[in-house]
C-alpha cells in the first residue's frame, strides 16, 4: 500500500468516527428513526437532495433542523402553499432610490442557504415547484437574466404528506428524479414513542449540538467520490435498473422506469453508506438496503399492475431477485 492510499484510508477511518457521533447526536433528538437518519446522512454525503415522505407529526421538520445544527449548515425553511410565488423562494429585484439615483437591488430569497427545507413541497403550484429545478441541479439560479451562484454545500430536504391529495400538485418526474433518495418516514415503535414523550413534554427539551462543520461535510463528499466500487457491484446496479426499463424483465408493470440518474445515485449512495458503516468499499448488502429509497420515486406502476395489487416496494424486491 502506497502512502497516498494509506493517507486516504486514515481519513476514511477518522471521518467514519465523526459520522458515527453525528448519527448518535441526531438519534438523541429524533427517536426511533435510525434508518431515516442514515438515509438523510447518505443523501448529504453524496451532495444530493432528499424527499422525506411521511404523515404529519413524525419529526421531519425537527430532523431537518437538527441536521442543519449538527452539520453546521446555514438552514432555512419554506412552507409551500398554493399562493407561493417563485420570487418568494429565489428572491427578487427591487427599485432603490438614494441620493437622487435609482437602481435595482437584488434581495436574496431563502434558497440562498446551505440547507433548504421545502416543507410540503407538493402544495405549491408547478410554476413554483419548477423554481427549484435549476437550484437543485446546477446549484445556481437565474434571475432577470443574471446567474447567481448558491452557497456551497447546497442541499434541499423536502417533505411530502402521502395522505392528503386535495389542494396538492404532484411533483413532475423531472423534479422527482433530482432527489437522490425518497426517504419514507414510518411511525415510531412503542419504545421510541415513549422516549419521545419523556423528552418533549417535560421541562427539558434536548437540542442538537454542532458535531461536523460544513467544511468537513464538503471534505466527506470528496472522500465518498474517491472510494472504489467493485466492477461486480457496478454490474449488479446496471442489471437492477435495466430490469425495469423497456425490454427488461419487469417493464410490463411500469409506465416508466428508472433512468441513468438512478445508476448515478446508486454509485454515490453505495459509497456513502459504506463510509457510514466504516467499511473501505461498498458491498451487495448496501445495494439491497438502498434499492427502495433510490428507485421508489423513479418508477410508476401502470394501471394493470395497480389493479393486480402490485406496489412499488414489492416490485423493487422482485427486481432485486432478478438482478442478484
Amino acid at each position: 500500500m502506497d502512502v497516498a492510499q494509506h493517507d486516504l484510508l486514515a481519513r476514511f477511518d477518522a471521518l467514519s468516527v465523526r459520522l458515527e457521533k453525528t448519527r448518535e447526536a441526531l438519534g438523541q433528538v429524533v427517536f426511533g428513526q435510525e434508518r431515516v437518519i442514515e438515509e438523510v446522512l447518505i443523501t448529504l454525503l453524496c451532495g444530493g437532495h432528499g424527499l422525506l415522505v411521511g404523515t404529519p407529526g413524525l419529526a421531519k421538520t425537527r430532523l431537518v433542523s437538527a441536521v442543519g445544527t449538527v452539520l453546521g449548515l446555514e438552514n432555512k425553511r419554506v412552507q409551500f402553499t398554493p399562493d407561493l410565488m417563485p420570487s418568494d423562494i429565489l428572491g427578487s429585484e427591487v427599485l432603490d432610490e438614494s441620493d437622487g439615483r435609482r437602481s435595482f437591488r437584488f434581495i436574496e430569497g431563502p434558497v440562498f442557504c446551505q440547507l433548504l427545507m421545502a416543507d410540503e413541497i407538493n402544495r405549491a403550484s408547478p410554476r413554483t415547484q419548477s423554481a427549484l429545478l435549476e437550484a437543485m441541479q446546477e446549484r445556481q439560479v437565474t434571475i432577470a437574466g443574471e446567474v447567481r451562484k448558491l452557497p456551497a454545500p447546497f442541499h434541499v430536504l423536502a417533505t411530502q404528506n402521502p395522505i392528503e391529495q386535495e389542494g396538492t400538485y404532484p411533483l413532475p418526474e423531472a423534479q422527482l428524479d433530482r432527489f437522490l433518495l425518497q426517504i419514507n418516514v414510518d411511525q415510531p415503535s412503542v419504545e421510541a414513542e415513549r422516549q419521545m414523550l419523556r423528552a418533549t413534554t417535560f421541562t427539558s427539551n434536548r437540542q442538537a449540538d454542532l458535531i461536523l462543520g460544513s467544511d468537513e461535510l464538503v471534505e466527506a463528499q470528496e472522500l465518498v467520490r474517491a472510494m472504489p466500487v467493485g466492477d461486480t457491484l457496478i454490474d449488479s446496479v446496471l442489471k437492477l435498473v435495466r430490469t425495469a426499463r423497456q425490454g427488461g424483465a419487469l417493464a410490463q408493470h411500469l409506465r416508466w422506469g428508472p433512468g441513468p440518474r438512478a445508476s448515478q445515485a446508486f454509485s454515490l449512495a453505495l459509497r456513502a453508506r459504506a463510509l457510514l458503516r466504516g467499511a473501505p468499499s461498498p458491498e451487495t448488502e448496501d445495494l439491497v438496503e438502498l434499492a427502495k429509497p433510490v428507485l421508489r420515486h423513479r418508477m410508476a406502476l401502470n394501471y394493470t399492475a395497480r389493479a393486480e395489487g402490485h406496489g412499488i416496494d414489492t416490485l423493487i424486491e422482485r427486481m432485486l431477485e432478478e438482478a442478484l
